[in-house]
């Protein structure tokens, strides 16, 4: 299996870096205190799309060779990873085909129509979204850009690290939240690549443990149907993301619902930005954790911020 390395990454932020946003790196003296630690947030929720799912799909799109542009990619997605890869796609002239279960947010349809792609819509069930991608793929010839399972996308996510590392110096830790596992397998390459003794962490619900049953197990063991705020983080991890993160990742922690909310509350109010549960569970570990993190100079992956203004949990 090849894994990505540094020079992937850095090579991927070359080739993105004029459709990019370079996110600013964020502090709060009230939140350093309330923790005890020193926390630098890498504010993804300021990138295009509201997410980092933008800087993998980005890359991937710009990867293809020209035969694949003229056909175009395909994703199955009902939410950041399909806006991304719509946007990606149109900024660069390739036609993207969206398979979406009917299920989908309104406000996640009418983004991944607003960046002009083509949408089909089918049952909420992965069987019907890989079935329904085939068939697309038979009919155009579209490449698949699959959200995390893919090098490139990997490679893409990677560069938010690359950013914060240059931005924040002496870092003793990085966290990052984990759901399919390319964000945490893109960051965890940046950083162990640039300073392997920076100690990276993972952050994951309880309610949708699944990556850290496999990593603690060393089996890999998806979820089945985990029900947790942070929707973000829904997916399990595939082959190739378990084993970047079995090779890079020092420890994943857990945390409990009311911990997510509770934070995702604190940034909004101390911090002033928003972001969605999935970024929140981040600082959720830390919260739970206290002496594990006290003291430390830690970077922080803010993933996103789309969140439905109409059904807040706090």
């Amino acid at each position: 299996m090849n894994l990505p390395s540094l020079s992937d990454i850095q090579s991927a932020h070359e080739r993105i870096k004029p459709y990019i946003h370079q996110t600013p790196v964020l502090t709060s003296q009230q939140l350093n205190k309330l923790f005890s630690c020193e926390l630098f947030f890498k504010c993804e929720n300021f990138q295009k799309v509201g997410a980092f799912k933008f800087r993998g799909a980005t890359n991937a799109v710009l990867s293809l060779s020209d035969h694949y542009k003229k056909k175009g990619v395909v994703t199955h997605s009902s939410g950041n990873h399909a806006a991304a890869l719509s946007l990606a796609a149109s900024m660069n002239n390739v036609k993207a085909y969206i398979v979406m279960p009917e299920s989908a947010p309104t406000v996640k349809k009418n983004a991944v129509a607003g960046y002009g792609a083509e949408i089909t819509f089918c049952k909420p069930t992965l069987q019907a979204r890989e079935e329904t991608t085939k068939i697309i793929m038979e009919r155009t010839g579209a490449v698949l850009i699959h959200p995390y399972d893919n090098f490139n996308v990997i490679c893409g996510q990677g560069t938010a690290a690359l950013e914060l590392l240059k931005e924040a110096s002496d870092l003793e830790m990085i966290v990052a939240p984990i759901g399919g596992g390319g964000l945490m397998s893109g960051t965890s390459t940046t950083t162990k690549g640039i300073n392997d003794k920076i100690i990276v962490i993972g952050a994951e619900p309880l309610n949708a443990n699944d990556a850290f049953i496999s990593f603690t197990t060393g089996i890999l063991t998806p979820s089945v149907n985990p029900l947790t705020i942070a929707d973000g983080l829904l997916t399990s991890l595939s082959e190739l993301t378990f084993s970047i993160i079995r090779k890079n990742v020092d420890q994943i922690f857990t945390a409990k619902e009311e911990s997510i909310i509770e934070c995702m509350r604190l940034i909004w109010e101390r911090m002033k930005i928003i972001v969605e549960p999935s970024s929140a569970t981040t600082l959720a570990i830390i919260k739970e954790n206290p002496d594990f993190f006290k003291g430390r100079r830690i970077g922080i992956i803010v993933s996103g911020g789309n969140v439905d203004f109409r059904k807040l949990p706090f």
